[in-house]
């Protein structure tokens, strides 16, 4: 009989998997999205092993999209909360000041560029990091009086309108879309040093014409690494361009570091890489250490905005506070940051070897634990100047087979051709030796069916993953 987990039920009848996915597909909206391609019903979970209510065991390099920077049920998270619980202390309580949230102040405060912790306000928004941007958002509005906004190709900044206004996929908008640089897929067909460059260019250029069309810029929104966009890191002097021009410029510069932070891209914060000290910093996933919040912090000088401009009911979460203080505390005081710059970097070149092996990897790119894996077609004839087409229905299927084998990774890049890897930075070596070799066999399966097929399309059952945690 299979191993169930504490509080699931054993036998009862429409407990099992199928039927709580049945039930999902018959209730949940059309909007869901992990649920489609992540038919697991999760019932245990510890580091980076999840266990489903079959029984199945999968290693997930999902990591809540980033908000896991411990893993599942750390031990000083859990604690951290438990004690909350313990004490009787109130768990919601809006904005007002608690030891809880002092300790979390405190706590978020010394893991800060100093120049910015020197002269920094913290505002708590809702729950989620596109409610961390819109409260920038307005922030900067506010500050200078200007409504503008600057951000760039392929970015994501959260599923509320105003965020949505600032990512790349949006339409009708009053932000002006600069070009975000890359290596691989470079705006100008130049890639390297070089087509960073030229993206700074243009950005410099542009706000200096007077007939350039761009209305007069509230602040500048970027990503260190862009996730959802394809694991895109923004070159380091490329960054530090911006920071000049926003500066000379009076612009305020708002950092998105709500999956760039704690440690992931193997500094504290991405804008680390560059030595950037931006006026705005939007946070929220692994801040909460596995449970809702999301904050801003900032320059005092931005402080202008009256009582009440910017709230949320559930900005007083005891329990995120709780568990976003042992996880900050945790991250910094073992030099996890540290650590996901080494095992990043073994894993982008044990990466790199596979794409030797395999035509169909375009390209290996990312920092620290933050990975991504661009998927081709070698075969498609290429658009002059660029690399070969985005497979996406190959990388469709290499997810799938990962899955069968145990590993849970998601999409993403503009064309979602591009694996993405987010593994908790609490990653030993040996596990990361299983999640390479899981994903290498997945993609030499979906290699051969495409090879075979001539597609990358194969719907047979998923096989049992092996209990046995690496």
């Amino acid at each position: 009989m299979t191993e169930q987990a504490p509080g699931a039920a054993r036998t009862a009848p429409g407990q099992g998997a199928e039927a709580i996915l049945r039930r999902q597909s018959l209730r949940e909206s059309a909007a869901r999205t992990y649920a489609r391609s992540l038919p697991i019903v999760p019932v245990r979970a510890r580091g980076l092993t999840i266990e489903g209510a079959d029984g199945r065991r999968y290693l997930d390099c999902l990591s809540g999209a980033g908000t896991l920077a411990l893993g599942h049920n750390h031990p000083v998270v859990l604690e951290a909360v438990r004690a909350v619980l313990d004490s009787g202390a109130p768990l919601h309580v809006l904005d007002l000041a608690t030891p809880v949230k002092d300790a979390f102040t405190t706590e978020l405060f010394a893991c800060l560029p100093p120049e910015l912790a020197a002269d920094a306000r913290v505002q708590f928004c809702g729950p989620a990091g596109t409610d961390a941007v819109e409260a920038a958002l307005k922030l900067v509005r506010t500050a200078t009086g200007r409504d503008g906004l600057l951000s760039f190709t392929g970015a994501y900044h959260g599923m509320t309108a105003g965020a949505l206004e600032a990512s790349g996929g949006a339409g009708r908008v009053r932000v002006t879309r600069l070009p975000y640089p890359s290596d691989y897929r470079c705006p100008f067909g130049e890639g390297g040093g070089r087509g960073a460059e030229l993206a700074a260019r243009w950005t410099e250029y542009l706000l200096d014409d007077p007939r350039g069309g761009v209305p007069a810029p509230a602040g500048m929104i970027l990503e260190p690494v862009q996730g959802e966009g394809g694991v895109n890191p923004a070159p380091d002097a490329w960054l530090r361009r911006m920071r000049e021009i926003t500066a000379a410029r009076g612009i305020p510069l708002i950092a998105d570091e709500v999956q760039t932070g704690v440690g992931r891209t193997g500094a504290f914060w991405g804008v680390d890489h560059a030595g950037v000290v931006p006026d705005v910093m939007v946070l929220s996933k692994a801040i909460g250490g596995s449970l809702p919040l999301a904050v801003v912090v900032y320059r005092a000088g931005l402080d202008v905005w009256p009582p009440g401009a910017h709230a949320g009911t559930f900005r007083g979460n005891q329990l995120a506070m709780a568990a976003g203080t042992a996880t900050l505390a945790y991250v910094r005081q073992n030099r996890l940051a540290e650590r996901a710059a080494v095992l990043g970097e073994r894993i982008l070149a044990a990466l790199r070897s596979l794409a030797g092996q395999h035509p169909c990897i375009g390209d290996v790119r990312g920092r620290g634990l933050m990975t991504g894996i661009e998927l081709v077609d070698p075969e498609a004839a290429p658009v002059p100047g660029q690399p070969a087409p985005p497979d996406p229905a190959l990388a469709l299927d290499v997810r799938r087979e990962c899955l069968r084998r145990g590993l849970i990774v998601e999409l993403g890049g503009r064309h979602h051709s591009v694996l993405r890897l987010l593994p908790p930075l609490t990653l030993t070596d040996e596990q990361a030796t299983a999640v390479l070799d899981r994903l290498a066999d997945a993609v030499a399966a979906a290699a051969r069916t495409r090879s075979r097929t001539g597609t990358a399309e194969d719907r047979t059952p998923l096989p049992r993953p092996s209990r046995k945690h690496p």
